[in-house]
């Protein structure tokens, strides 16, 4: 099973991508095959500009996102949903998305924001066929310290959320090939 995990924070020390690096710890305590992918490394193009749908590293993370059993988006939530990278990410990579199991992994100032993925995981549901992982992690400051995870509770769900895209990414793979 291969997993990938997309670190859409464009600041490698936010707590997104804490979370995405412990989750990737989980995924591979499973067996899983991971790798994760820091969009703060990566030099896209903003999505519309000319070349950018083909621009060498848009097209290798598309075919990184192709080769994945399932994608976990770790990203920051600004002002009621993903960042702009994440979803330039997406709209630049949009047919290796195609029947993939997502799932959801976000940080953020405060609890008010907890449901404003949903739009995005409407849009890969009924744009590109995806299975979303009906379990989100959602952690706010309080849950970390001097940079690290300290809440037992946030690690406790990162781990179920590795232990959920695993067995829907094989019952999806499964169904597919049918």
């Amino acid at each position: 099973m291969k997993i990938l995990i997309l670190s859409s924070s464009l600041n490698s020390r936010s707590k997104s991508h804490t979370l995405a690096l412990r989750a990737e710890e989980h995924l591979e305590a499973e067996g899983a095959e991971t790798v994760v992918i820091d969009l703060g490394e990566l030099a896209l193009p903003m999505c519309g500009t000319p070349g950018s749908f083909d621009h060498p590293q848009a097209l290798q993370l598309t075919e990184r996102i192709r080769e994945a059993d399932g994608v976990l988006i770790a990203s920051p939530v600004y002002n009621y949903d993903v960042n702009a990278a994440c979803k330039n990410a997406i709209e630049l990579t949009g047919g290796g998305w195609e029947n993939k199991a997502v799932g959801f992994i976000l940080a953020a100032g405060g609890q008010a924001s907890y449901m404003s993925v949903m739009s995005l995981a409407n849009s890969l549901m009924l744009d590109f066929r995806c299975v979303i992982v009906p379990r989100f992690v959602y952690a706010t400051g309080d849950a970390f310290r001097d940079g690290a995870l300290v809440d037992p509770k946030i690690d406790e769900r990162l781990g179920r959320l590795a232990r959920d895209i695993i067995r829907l990414g094989e019952a999806w793979s499964g169904a597919r090939e049918e």
